[in-house]
């Protein structure tokens, strides 16, 4: 994807109006799945407010503006065409080349059907090899990024999740101990470098130790400044000291940040311009959070005010703009040029930044997505419980599997199969009851786990019945527990007297195929789990 040149900062600064340059500031999104009349109102808005930048989504019913999730998802089979074909409308619509950001932290996947995705970043954690194949992740993606046409990846999340109940970071953390996700915030900037792309740690101050969704309400995170340096400011520290392009402020209450109760950090003059920018040195571009989220959204009413405040209170970037119009007029009406100018200075130098390296041509594949995928699962499968020699031994007496899924056959039963009789039940095909009914006589078994979904809302949508199924053959029988989702999943489980439990944290099929190894005794589970399980008591 080749773009427009762009004129250098010196001659930009000298020909742009104060207007123009404060319409460079503004990114609202753009959807993949939008109607043609939705698209040529995005067109007319980047040309008629010279707007600096689009941030792409799946669509409007995506989880960024579908908060409650009533509208359906409509999936698209060709979205990656789609999003290269609007990427060349909008940018012939922008009268200065446009800055094309998204959010990717596990891949194009992420936003866009058919594409590559890399595992979630607790995933990674679990991987200790210094780094090493972290960043081979951030270059991976950053080659789908630029092949597709695009600059900016909302990425890595930098948030250390400490707190087991949090709904919205979670699985996209490197985990709960601030030296291994500062490292591996910087081996994914360091990658995502390599292949030009420009990189961007979220949230600040850190997102992590929370309980609500500030897509949905304000978080609350009630630790003093000396804990937040200790902690939460580290691993942004680590990244501001190693070359992180920019910073995504999220809405957070803190108040030993912002002096107030309940003041979002978005919005805190003393949060980003004092602390980050004076106090830990940051000179980079500071992104807001997308605008639209309810945490911030509900307090401003007024259209363009909250644009206002955010830009006032030190962000150089409006994602998710939402009242572009009227949030440029409240800018030229409220603040002075030179603050205009100090932000569109940092906003520019980062397009020339970008589409240098565009220009200077795509960098030859750093590999297969599948074969890094293949290493990526032998690194991170984890022995959470039991003994590793048990495994190699189990499928040469008699045996069972049960397969809790929603999807159909799995590939690790398929695999194990290969090698050895193992008469498979799985929840895809029959009830819990018949099973239930069916296996009543067996006594060793080896049970695998798809939670439906991620997030931990409404228990990864595991229903009441799969749980205590699970935590009943457990308690009764001999069971080798395999997980292939969400780690913390294991907190609604009863595992203290299982054999053995085995997170392989993915249901790609690679991470199966290595996990069905793993249980004939063909290798190690050598990953180590990156956060703290805490199992309920028998």
């Amino acid at each position: 994807m080749i773009t427009a040149n762009i004129i250098p900062y010196q001659l930009a600064t000298k020909q742009l109006t104060t207007t123009r340059k404060a319409g460079q500031l503004f990114m609202p999104a753009a959807f993949i799945n939008d109607s043609e009349a939705q698209i040529q109102k995005l067109e007319k808005l980047i040309r008629d407010h010279f707007i600096g930048g689009i941030c792409f989504f799946h669509s409007r019913a995506s989880a960024a503006t579908n908060f409650e999730g009533r509208q359906k998802v409509v999936y698209n089979k060709d979205s990656l065409q789609t999003l290269k074909d609007l990427i060349k409308r909008y940018q012939q619509a922008a009268l200065y080349p446009l800055l094309i950001a998204i959010d990717a932290e596990w891949g194009l996947a992420m936003r866009v059907e058919n594409t590559p995705q890399y595992p979630y970043a607790v995933t990674l954690g679990a991987i200790r090899d210094k780094g090493e194949s972290v960043q081979k992740v951030g270059r991976q993606i950053a080659f789908d990024l630029r092949a597709a046409g695009i600059h900016w990846n909302f990425a890595p999340v930098a948030d250390i999740n400490n707190n087991p109940l949090n709904p919205v970071i979670g699985y996209r953390s490197f985990g709960e101990d601030k030296q291994l996700v500062s490292q591996l915030v910087i081996a994914y900037i360091r990658g995502q470098q390599e292949m030009g792309i420009l990189s961007c740690a979220k949230h600040y101050p850190g997102h992590g130790d929370t309980a609500t969704d500030s897509h949905l309400g304000l978080p609350l995170i009630a630790k003093s400044r000396e804990e937040l340096e200790n902690n939460e400011l580290f691993p942004f520290r680590e990244a501001i000291n190693h070359g992180v392009d920019s910073i995504m402020v999220g809405h957070l209450a803190v108040p030993a940040l912002t002096g107030e109760q309940d003041l979002p950090t978005s919005v805190s003059g003393k949060a980003i311009t004092d602390i980050l920018r004076k106090d830990m040195g940051f000179t980079g571009v500071v992104v807001s959070d997308a605008l639209n989220m309810r945490a911030i959204s509900d307090r401003y009413p007024s259209n363009g005010e909250l644009e206002w405040q955010a830009f006032d209170a030190g962000n150089d970037v409006l994602c998710f703009a939402e009242h572009n119009a009227e949030g440029i007029q409240k800018i030229l009406k409220n603040s002075s040029e030179g603050q205009v100018e100090r932000s569109f200075k940092r906003v520019w130098k980062l397009k020339e930044k970008a589409l240098a390296v565009i220009h200077s041509g795509l960098p030859t594949s750093p590999g297969s997505a599948a074969d890094l995928n293949r290493d990526l699962a032998a690194a991170s499968l984890t022995l959470y419980q039991g003994e590793a020699s048990i495994f190699g031994q189990w499928h040469r007496e008699p045996l069972t599997g049960i397969e809790i899924s929603r999807t159909g056959e799995q590939a690790f039963f398929r695999n194990i199969q290969k090698s050895c009789t193992l008469k498979v039940h799985s929840t895809a095909d029959a009830s819990l009851e018949a099973i239930a009914e069916e296996v009543k006589s067996e006594r060793r078994f080896v049970l695998a786990v798809y939670p439906p979904k991620v997030k931990p809302h409404h228990n990864f949508e595991m229903s009441d019945e799969e749980i205590h199924f699970i935590n009943t053959l457990i308690l009764g029988k001999d069971v080798i527990l395999y997980i292939f989702g969400n780690p913390y999943l294991l907190n609604l489980i009863k595992v203290q007297k299982a054999r053995a439990v085995v997170i392989a944290y993915q249901d790609f099929q690679v991470f199966q195929e290595h996990a069905a190894l793993h249980f004939l005794g063909k290798t190690s589970a050598i990953g180590v789990l990156p956060v703290t399980i805490g199992n309920q008591d028998v």
